[in-house]
């Protein structure tokens, strides 16, 4: 997975996404999704499942696209299942900490 962490005024910024996805657009009705590479990838590392869960568990604001990144999240308890959005074959959630 492609992981970048950043660090803003509101904290820390969190985006992941399986790399099969970066430079998609994924529409279902009058929702779309581009995985913009200058948002997912600029500044981006490889990285495992343990670090990927290690920066949710760190952020206060996620981004998260593709099915193999969104499932760890669920699967780790970031993400509840009914707010994930699946759009013309892939998932996209996010993840807000107030």
């Amino acid at each position: 997975m492609l992981l970048t962490e950043r660090e803003t005024q509101e904290g820390l910024l969190v985006s992941v996404c399986d790399p099969d996805v970066l430079g998609q657009t994924f529409e279902d009705g009058p929702v779309s999704l581009t995985v913009e590479e200058s948002f997912y990838a600029e500044g981006a590392e490889e990285a495992d499942e343990d670090r990927v869960v290690g920066a949710l568990a760190r952020a206060s604001v996620a981004n998260i696209v593709g099915t193999r990144a969104v499932s760890l999240a669920v699967e780790n308890g970031f993400v509840d299942e009914s707010t994930v959005l699946n759009l013309d074959g892939t998932r996209h959630a996010q993840l807000l900490r107030m």
